[in-house]
């Protein structure tokens, strides 16, 4: 294999004109990611064997790196790892993750609050028919009725506990059983496949780190 060591990196990086990367010395050649990759990949497995977790963490980040912008990539394989990395880093940036669960907590929230929650909990309505001797019930629930207020009205403090309601429920991967408009079926709906995934990113990011 030529010489491809995990510095040649900075040399690459230095060609795409990125900021705080050191150019290749004259006579050096800059290897191209497709030749990086293997080599992050050598040395990541050494440590591993070695159980250097974090260390051998960080050549897992190199080796991403270097697959995400590899032109030998397939595209599909670029694309999933561009969202890899832009959620969570590779499973080893929890900050980031972290930042990602708390804006779709946010939006989750704000968007029941505006949308998702009908405008009054619907109450069950009982009708019933008597022959004499027997009686015969029958409870309908109205469908939910999308509110129709101000947005400024609809941030209420009990639209807000029940879209937090809805949100905790979904992080655990759990319908919350509140009443919901059609936008907020498919929300919370949305909610409860994202936020578990993120909050899972973000918990594999951080026991990267700490594993020995």
């Amino acid at each position: 294999m030529p010489d491809a060591r995990p510095e040649r990196q900075h040399h690459w990086r230095a060609t795409r004109h990125s900021h705080g990367w050191a150019p290749a010395p004259p006579g050096v050649p800059t290897r191209e990611p497709a030749v990086l990759a293997p080599v992050y990949r050598q040395l990541r497995k050494a440590l591993e064997d070695g159980r250097n977790e974090p260390g051998a963490a960080d050549l897992y980040y190199g080796e991403m790196e270097m697959r995400r912008h590899g032109t030998t990539t397939p595209r599909g394989e670029r694309t999933l790892l561009h969202l890899y990395w832009a959620l969570s880093g590779y499973g080893l940036r929890s900050t980031r993750a972290l930042a990602w669960l708390a804006l779709a907590i946010t939006a989750t929230m704000l968007t029941m609050m505006l949308w998702g929650l009908p405008r009054t909990d619907p109450d069950p309505v009982s009708t019933g028919t008597t022959d004499g001797r027997r009686v015969t019930l029958t409870t309908r629930k109205p469908p939910p009725v999308n509110p129709q207020e101000p947005y400024t009205e609809r941030l209420t403090t009990t639209r807000f506990e029940k879209s937090l309601r809805v949100v905790v429920n979904s992080v655990i991967f759990r319908t919350s059983g509140q009443d919901l408009t059609t936008t907020g079926t498919y929300v919370e709906m949305t909610a409860r496949l994202v936020e578990p995934a993120l909050l899972g990113l973000a918990v594999l990011a951080v026991r990267s780190r700490v594993r020995r």
